[in-house]
C-alpha cells in the first residue's frame, strides 16, 4: 500500500508491505527499511527500525483537530500530517471549490466504519457528510469533495479499512 504523507509543507511517498506478524518493509522516497511494529496503548506504537535496538522510537498517532491531519509525536515533538490529502480532494473540499471529474473518499487511517450515510446514486453537496469512519476511539465524519452523485460505495458498516482505502466515489 502507497500513501503520499505531506509533513510542515514536503510530501513523501511512503510505501508499506506486511511481511510476518509484526513485520513490515517500509519504503520512504525510495529509501527501504526493515521495521518490527508493536501497538503500545490505544495511539502508540513501538518501533524497531533495520533489526537494531539502536533505531527503536516511540511514536504516538492521534487526529487532529482539522479534518484529514494526524498528529505524530517522536522524541517530543508533534508534527501534523496528511495522509494522501490530495487525492481526498481535501483542499478544494475545504476551500469550497468543487473538483472536476471523479473523486474518491479515502480512509485517513485504518479504523472501522460506523455508518455510510448515502448511497449509490445519492445527489450530495460539496462538505456533506458521507461517511463515520472511528479510529482509536474517535468518530470521523469524512464529506464529500464536491457536489456531485456517489458512483461507487465499496463499504458497509462494520468494514475494517487501511489507511487510503476507497470507501465510496463521488461523481
Amino acid at each position: 500500500m502507497t500513501f503520499e504523507i505531506d509533513i510542515n509543507g514536503r510530501t513523501r511517498s511512503v510505501s508499506i508491505e506486511r511481511g510476518e506478524p509484526g513485520r513490515f518493509t517500509v519504503t520512504v522516497d525510495g529509501t527501504h527499511h526493515q521495521v518490527d511494529a508493536v501497538r503500545v496503548g490505544a495511539h502508540g506504537l513501538s518501533l524497531l527500525l533495520d533489526g537494531t535496538d539502536r533505531a527503536s522510537r516511540e511514536v504516538q498517532v492521534t487526529p487532529a483537530t482539522v479534518r484529514g491531519e494526524l498528529l505524530v509525536t517522536l522524541a517530543g515533538r508533534t508534527v501534523a500530517a496528511t495522509v494522501n490529502g490530495r487525492r481526498t480532494g481535501r483542499a478544494g473540499a475545504d476551500g469550497g471549490a468543487g473538483g472536476q471529474g471523479d473523486l474518491a473518499v479515502l480512509a485517513p487511517m485504518p479504523g472501522r466504519v460506523l455508518r455510510v450515510l448515502v448511497s449509490v446514486g445519492d445527489e450530495v453537496a460539496a462538505r456533506q457528510g458521507v461517511v463515520v469512519v472511528e479510529a482509536m476511539k474517535m468518530e470521523n465524519e469524512l464529506r464529500s469533495p464536491k457536489a456531485g452523485r456517489i458512483k461507487e460505495v465499496s463499504v458497509a458498516a462494520g468494514t475494517l479499512v487501511e489507511a487510503g482505502r476507497v470507501l465510496l466515489v463521488v461523481e
